[in-house]
């Protein structure tokens, strides 16, 4: 490089030619670089009134520092950023993991990254007590597979059983039922040669339902439907129930479809299995239905309102599905 106001023509603008370096070649520094995953654009699917105008579809907006602390995950080995592909620093709390994808990111990555993963199955080792939205995305299907298969024995041998879903099975077969699924999936069996007391297969149902970490009607909706269970008018209570049922997420949706069909099919034997409707959401009001405040007990008139929302949902489910 020859400098504009030198003297001559090849005269050097650096007075040591020998303290000019090349640069080291680093082999390994290429390797990694050639191992990282390439960034993605990943466009946000909703309407954020708080994107910037100058931003396109790639701002999601943020999520809390106390929340990103929370999910901080510290990686064994060598990790990339999948949204930036950058390296993650630090021996430990370098990012986060999505626990149902194994999406790993930057925090200030994640706040860029939809909610909206697509769960890998590896990942997904447990039925009970999974998130609903997550498992059915994991193994591609409407409803849950113990919902689906504890329906289908029940209905094979027949709705009849008195205290049907309301009689407990006996525990330690109940949690036999639990361990199946949780190991095996769909490869779990409930034929009456293994359990003959059906009440163990409406007890797994229900113990399912219990220990989802978000309730059938969604801790989100939970006041929607209590007003809605509130109003005066059975015309208004229906429209007001069939608007918070379109709100609900559509694998809780189905799921509770197809849960109300089977309810309303044990209800219309009630002479035989003592179960009404009413009934029914007396036993299952408090597990479709819980108060998002787990601090405190569950108000006498709240329980009321559960019970009258499941036994409407059982009632009218030919309507409001």
């Amino acid at each position: 490089m020859a400098a504009s106001g030198a003297s001559g023509p090849n005269v050097s603008i650096f007075s040591d030619v020998e303290d000019v370096q090349p640069p080291k070649w680093k082999s390994y520094l290429y390797q990694l670089q050639e191992e990282a995953p390439q960034p993605k654009r990943i466009t946000c699917p909703q309407e954020l009134e708080s994107r910037p105008k100058y931003y396109g579809r790639e701002f999601h907006g943020k999520i809390s520092r106390e929340r990103a602390d929370e999910l901080t995950h510290t990686f064994r080995g060598s990790h990339w950023c999948e949204f930036c592909a950058n390296f993650l620093w630090g021996l430990m709390s370098q990012g986060l993991r999505c626990s149902d994808c194994g999406l790993s990111v930057h925090r200030p990555c994640s706040s860029l990254v939809p909610c909206d993963c697509e769960p890998d199955l590896q990942r997904v080792k447990r039925v009970f007590g999974r998130d609903l939205t997550a498992l059915v995305k994991a193994h591609n299907t409407q409803r849950p597979l113990v919902v689906d298969m504890c329906i289908r024995e029940i209905e094979r041998r027949g709705v009849q059983s008195e205290g049907l879903h309301r009689v407990p099975g006996l525990r330690e077969h109940v949690e036999e039922v639990k361990l199946q699924f949780d190991r095996d999936g769909e490869r779990a069996v409930l034929n009456e040669d293994l359990y003959p007391d059906i009440h163990i297969i409406t007890g797994a149902l229900r113990l399912y339902l219990r220990e989802l970490p978000i309730p059938l009607l969604t801790y989100h909706l939970y006041h929607t439907f209590m007003q809605a269970a509130r109003m005066a008018s059975p015309e208004a209570r229906l429209e007001a129930m069939h608007e918070a049922l379109l709100l609900l997420p559509p694998a809780h949706y189905e799921t509770l479809r197809h849960l109300m069909a089977h309810l309303k099919r044990v209800a219309s034997c009630e002479e035989q299995n003592l179960m009404s409707a009413e009934n029914l959401g007396v036993v299952l009001g408090p597990t479709l239905m819980r108060s998002p405040d787990q601090n405190r007990p569950t108000p006498p008139d709240h329980l009321h309102y559960q019970r009258l929302t499941v036994q409407l949902l059982i009632h009218n489910e030919d309507i409001l599905f």
